[in-house]
């Protein structure tokens, strides 16, 4: 999952779902939950941004001096094309600052959610950030004022204000949802409160969470926190023992079920209201008009994923034979068709992930060793520190991964798939000035999955394992089940509450639950297993509260990189070549274009049905492929 600012329009919005080379030996799991026992090249190194928070004091004053400046600018814009370029280079300025003032403090909150002297500096940050939002509030308003053709003229006659043509033109094209300059004064003033409900959830589940410990049928006493949940599901074999932890850890959410109900109707009315402020039809309209993406991609998705569920539904019918059971359950699964007891430790890992992008290049793989040896990444979890995983650039320093690895083989794929997002990172800022530096969330997930699938690829080459076979084929069929499927299960969720608050209809536990399930049942089909306990599944799903209308594009950037990867393993080298070449233009790409043009560019076009179709297809491909080595090693048994 990427985590990172939005700067295009000039209003900082931070935001948020995977090695070390070393020439010792790898090292297993510590023993520990304490994060002061874990070596040092396990954990990230904030000194890159700030050798300490004296240093970090100076810069969060100075970018307090810096916002005060800018807003001098005001009722200066007109002047011509000198001042407007001040204005955008000040701008430019202010947010390279940013990254680094928010990304200290933020990283290390992340690291320990607990310490609370952490958290009062993070706290600093958005107050001063608000402050930012009230001071920048009137510079869209200004601009507009002056006519499109005037600015056009300074553009052509100034070199290096034309830098900034594609973001005035985007600014243009969104005019009639820009407010005056005292509409947009009264909505940052309430920017501050943007973040709220999130920072509830997050404190709910994080901070003041307390996991529930279960004892397991061999009497092993086990705390189930989102890690070891996650990582068990996966590997327990004894289903009583995988519904017990099942429900253990959903329980935690359920039990306060209430609660997470009010935080996300406070969220979409919140977005609703927001929304009709800038005068749009609905939120959905609202969350996509930034990046110029039409509503028919989010509708088309989930209409082509909705009536194309069979495979998924195939995939779950041969799970219940293969583990013996009448029906299976969602929360069956996650865990492997035929034993793995194989653990793939983060050092072993690393090598793998470095080998299976050699397509890209010395500089692409030499840049990822140097993350790797540089301590970009902080591996294993500890007490406090978030879950889940992420990339999080620091402008002008280098990007940051989370990580939570447990030697699982879906840990394997998690770094390569956050080490994606770095990359991508990287390039955008190498190759772009800092107005475009940053990359849309609509394409940000298209570097992670298809290094998913470079590993897939150099892992089922390197392995005679049947068992190990199996349970890669089970790992790419369940990356469609989870990344295409289940995404857009919950973009359709998703959609259908924001479309209740913009009904002004109720928004409650029970609405909330009873959708859940419902839509559950449409995309899995009769013959899956969903508890009634399987409706609270949504007060466990953080990008909702993190980022609204963010989860859709996990699916469209999966069938993006689905058909860049078919070409890239193109038996054609020069096709495989070109292939490469696109991506690579892609991630160097930044925010220079419209996202769908840039993937157009890159020979993906996301406006039709077919694309998201042959992710489908490929589904179904996929599950026939399993069939056959499952078969093949009953042969062998036998």
């Amino acid at each position: 999952m990427m985590n990172f600012p939005r700067l295009r329009l000039g209003l900082s919005l931070f935001l948020l779902m995977a090695f070390v080379m070393s020439a010792g030996s790898a090292l297993a799991i510590p023993d520990t939950d304490q994060r002061d026992q874990i070596p040092d090249q396990y954990k990230w190194n904030v000194k890159d941004i700030y050798p300490d928070f004296d240093a970090w004091q100076k810069d969060y004053d100075r970018l307090g001096v810096m916002i005060d400046e800018f807003a001098a600018l005001k009722g200066t814009l007109a002047q011509g094309a000198d001042q407007l370029l001040k204005a955008y280079k000040m701008r430019d300025d202010l947010g390279q600052l940013a990254y680094k003032v928010h990304s200290y403090v933020s990283l290390q909150h992340d690291q320990d959610m607990r310490d609370t002297a952490i958290d009062a500096k993070r706290q600093e940050v958005q107050a001063l950030f608000a402050k930012w939002s009230q001071a920048t509030s009137w510079f869209s308003p200004e601009l507009l004022s002056i006519p499109l053709e005037t600015v056009r003229q300074w553009m052509d006659a100034n070199e290096d204000l034309a830098v900034y043509r594609f973001a005035i033109e985007d600014l243009y094209r969104q005019q009639k949802h820009v407010l005056d300059e005292q509409g947009e004064s009264i909505l940052a003033k309430y920017s501050r409160f943007n973040s709220s409900p999130r920072d509830i959830y997050s404190m709910l589940t994080t901070a003041d969470v307390q996991w529930p410990t279960v004892t397991l049928s061999n009497g092993e006493e086990l705390e189930v926190t989102a890690g070891q949940y996650y990582a068990r599901m996966e590997s327990e074999r004894n289903r009583a023992d995988r519904e017990l932890i099942w429900r253990a850890f959903l329980e935690t959410f359920n039990q306060n079920i209430n609660t997470y109900a009010a935080i996300y109707n406070a969220l979409c009315q919140r977005d609703w209201a927001e929304a009709q402020a800038r005068g749009y039809e609905s939120t959905l309209e609202a969350a996509l008009d930034g990046n110029n993406i039409p509503t028919s991609v989010v509708e088309n998705l989930i209409e082509v994923a909705k009536k194309g569920s069979g495979p998924l539904q195939r995939y779950y019918a041969l799970r219940a034979k293969l583990l013996g059971e009448e029906k299976v359950a969602i929360y069956d699964g996650y865990v492997s068709l035929v034993p793995n007891e194989k653990k793939y430790p983060y050092d072993e890992a690393k090598k793998m992930v470095l080998e299976s992008v050699k397509v890209f290049g010395d500089d692409y793989y030499n840049t990822m060793k140097k993350g790797f040896e540089s301590r970009w990444i902080d591996v294993y979890e500890n007490a406090g520190k978030r879950s889940g995983a992420y990339s999080s650039g620091v402008y002008g320093v280098h990007p940051y991964m989370l990580l939570n690895y447990t030697d699982g083989l879906s840990d394997v794929f998690t770094l390569a798939h956050e080490f994606g997002h770095t990359m991508h990172t990287v390039l955008s800022n190498e190759h772009q000035p800092f107005v475009y530096s940053d990359y849309t969330i609509f394409v940000a997930e298209v570097a992670s999955t298809l290094n998913e699938g470079l590993l897939l690829d150099y892992w089922l080459a390197h392995t005679d394992d049947p068992a190990e076979r199996i349970n890669l084929l089970q790992h790419a069929i369940d990356q469609i089940a989870l990344t295409f499927y289940r995404q857009t299960c919950f973009a359709d969720w998703e959609l259908q509450v924001h479309r209740m608050a913009e009904r002004g209809e109720p928004i409650t536990s029970e609405v909330l639950n009873s959708l859940y399930l419902d839509l559950l049942r449409q995309y899995y089909g009769p013959d899956t297993d969903i508890p009634e306990l399987y409706g609270a599944t949504w007060a466990r799903i953080p990008h909702f509260y993190n980022y609204p209308y963010y989860v859709y594009q996990y699916a469209t950037c999966f069938a993006s990189s689905a058909q860049l990867l078919k070409e890239i393993r193109s038996d054609d080298p020069k096709v495989s070549q070109d292939a490469v070449q696109r991506h690579l233009k892609l991630l160097s790409s930044g925010s220079s274009d419209y996202p769908m043009e840039e993937l157009k560019a890159a020979g993906v076009d996301l406006s039709k049905k077919a694309t998201f179709q042959a992710v489908i297809d490929r589904m179904d491909m996929l599950v026939t492929e399993l069939e056959a080595e499952i078969a093949k090693l009953d042969t062998d048994k036998k």
